[in-house]
């Protein structure tokens, strides 16, 4: 989510883990054609749609991959948007912000005790211990699972929350800020990030329209850096999996920067391990066996999150295997607070952000995934076998066989999804694939062979649950020069990012073929300034409020309208990270609308619903993450505001004031 290939100063914002980029590279080394070639090709099918003008070559390629505008039912009032709240103005300031006539409400925030043995928060008193009872650090990806289990309602459940990682400069007084202070952090420092990592699940009931959560709950859960969990699927057992601590390959302790992630039918969670080089160093890193396949993921000599030095287990020097055991999905059962996480390595290996769900017709299960870097690939993952409807436990194991898939978008608005086979095309043991666990544990390298499109950072993939079509967020990507532009990544010096939609075959219809090989892929809209920011497309009647900046997660309302969350928007363009919703068809779409801002230095994360829409839940991670920003002098002291607090990474409610849906 943080992004792992920032320039300094936006490393620092990052305190050293999301926000160092180790070095930027290129996957796909085919010959491409030119630019012109390309617009030509494109603007041969689709020219000028929507009554947009494409004065230059990335214009025209933008204004080329803009769909005809859906025709679907006109509001009766208002319009040409259906979301009906009013539009909040855009802001940057200590406090969040929603619009009018909604309530924020506070509903667990880092350092709450949620085990029974769990201590009152003392931000003077933060240990591995205290840690390990409480509400971990940045919560990313919530999900809402109703009690009891198998119901659906909207006043009672389970919120399942991702604790990416941690800044210390504002967790401990006196080391400072930005990536220095990680230098500064003693081992028992260390310690107690470590367990500040991983996932929360806690109980949370709606009373009289308040939301809060209940401390000691049987069924809360805190899952840590330290957590034993088992590897299963293609990788499980082989030699690179293996370690002097489980010469097995099968068991692995704890899950670190657990990003975004999913949930499955049979009501699992599925949460993902992003940016896990960052935590690994040594000279091994370009001296040692695996230096190619570390300098692939990223890894370093000089670990941005140097835990190495007082965790033998994250010095490559030491355990070269290590990182093999990281950046893969992982799934656990919410409602069983003893059940063992697995590690389900036919999913692939990379830095995930997400993996969400749509089932297809025939029952099997297809799951999106983004490698969110920049230059790498959009993944789906198609189960081999049908979901049990009806038997929930022989679902199991249904994510260790099936097909994972990359996607190769061409010029032309179709998509290929490329399968990551052993024994197919280039995946052979002339290229160092000797079976199916090399291609799962050297993901990116397999898809670099099969000619996959490298895009700009692909983060949250998911289907609209209403019409089928998958949306893809595209974050941003400095990097991307004119002479690497591709219909699907069409602006050079990409700051503000896109959204992308795929269309599979029957989407809008009864039956979508989520698992079908081809598909059509279209541009939702481009982020940034219109007037400003080049290339930035959305509906003609979107407001001076409604433009956003480096889109990141999404969600949908049961309407199928998105809402966007975003990360960057302070250093791409100036304004808080927030919350911005839009119709994906009709009139309104692509109308977008701001709807809620977070506080300085916060990020906007895990968007999700209750069943009766009558409630959003949001993540707020890292408030207060600005350049000079300490536990001592932050930048805000939200969400508290109390003397000697620092800023607390929070779960949030928005709820329409006197009830009723969120959005109209």
């Amino acid at each position: 989510m943080p992004d792992s290939l920032s320039p300094p100063d936006i490393a620092a914002r990052h305190a050293g883990i999301d926000g160092v980029e180790l070095e930027d590279i290129g996957s796909n080394p085919a010959p491409r054609d030119t630019i012109q070639q390309i617009a030509e090709r494109r603007l041969s099918r689709r020219a000028a749609l929507m009554g947009l003008g494409a004065a230059t070559l990335a214009d025209q390629l933008v204004a080329a991959a803009q769909p005809a505008l859906a025709q679907a039912a006109v509001p009766m009032t208002g319009g040409p948007s259906t979301l009906t709240f009013p539009e909040l103005r855009l802001q940057l300031s200590q406090r969040d912000a929603v619009a009018d006539g909604y309530e924020i409400q506070t509903v667990i925030r880092w350092g709450d005790p949620i085990l029974a043995d769990a201590p009152a928060f003392d931000p003077a008193r933060v240990t591995a211990a205290s840690q390990a009872t409480q509400f971990g650090y940045n919560n990313d990806y919530l999900d809402f699972f109703p009690l009891p289990k198998g119901s659906t309602g909207s006043d009672h459940g389970l919120l399942a929350v991702n604790h990416e990682y941690t800044n210390p400069g504002l967790m401990f007084a006196g080391v400072g800020s930005g990536s220095a202070a990680r230098l500064r952090v003693t081992a028992e420092q260390a310690a107690a990030e470590r367990m500040a990592h991983g996932m929360s699940v806690v109980e949370l009931r709606r009373v009289d329209g308040r939301w809060s959560y209940v401390p000691n709950s049987t069924l809360n859960r805190r899952i840590t850096a330290d957590t034993e969990m088992r590897v299963s699927g293609p990788a499980a057992g082989h030699d690179k999996m293996k370690t002097s601590a489980d010469p097995t390959g099968r068991l692995v302790r704890g899950t670190i920067n657990n990003c975004a992630g999913g949930n499955t039918p049979w009501g699992t969670v599925i949460t993902c391990e992003e940016n896990f080089n960052n935590y690994f160093g040594g000279t091994a890193a370009t001296t040692g066996a695996q230096a190619d396949s570390y300098r692939r993921y990223g890894i370093v000599a000089e670990a941005a999150n140097p835990w190495g030095r007082f965790e033998p287990r994250f010095d490559l020097n030491r355990e070269p295997n290590e990182p093999n055991r990281f950046g893969w999905i992982v799934e656990f059962d919410p409602y069983d607070p003893t059940s063992v996480p697995v590690k389900r390595t036919a999913l692939g290996r990379f830095k995930h952000e997400g993996c969400t769900m749509a089932v297809n017709p025939d029952g099997r299960v297809v799951f999106y995934m983004g490698d969110d870097e920049r230059f790498d690939y959009v993944y789906k993952f198609v189960t081999a076998r049908p979901m049990d409807r009806n038997n929930p436990a022989a679902n199991r194991d249904l994510l260790d066989e099936g097909t994972l898939f990359v996607g190769k978008f061409l010029d032309d608005g179709k998509l290929e999804w490329l399968p990551l086979v052993h024994g197919q095309g280039p995946l052979t043991a002339a290229n160092g694939f000797a079976s199916q666990a090399d291609i799962a544990i050297e993901t990116r390298r397999a898809a670099d062979l099969l000619g996959a499109t490298p895009m700009d950072r692909p983060e949250d993939v998911e289907a609209n649950p209403v019409t089928g079509r998958v949306y893809v967020m595209l974050t941003n990507n400095g990097n991307r020069t004119a002479e690497r532009l591709s219909a699907a990544n069409p602006r050079p010096r990409n700051a503000h990012g896109h959204v992308l939609e795929i269309v599979p075959p029957g989407a809008g219809g009864r039956a979508v073929d989520h698992a079908n090989a081809n598909a059509r892929w279209e541009l939702f809209l481009l982020a940034g300034k219109p007037g400003q920011d080049a290339g930035a497309r959305y509906h003609r009647a979107t407001t001076d409020q409604g433009w956003l900046s480096c889109p990141d997660n999404c969600a949908f309302d049961s309407k199928g309208r998105i809402w966007i969350s975003t990360d960057g928007a302070p250093s791409a363009a100036g304004i808080a990270d927030g919350i911005w919703a839009a119709d994906t068809s009709g009139p309104g779409r692509a109308l977008t609308r701001l709807f809620y801002q977070a506080p300085t230095g916060g990020e906007v994360c895990g968007p999700t619903f209750t069943p009766d829409d009558t409630t959003l839940f949001l993540a707020i991670q890292h408030p207060g993450e600005d350049s000079g920003s300490t536990f001592e002098t932050p930048s805000t002291r939200w969400p508290d505001f109390a003397d000697g607090m620092p800023p607390r990474p929070s779960v949030i409610a928005i709820v329409k004031r006197g009830g009723g849906v969120v959005g109209t």
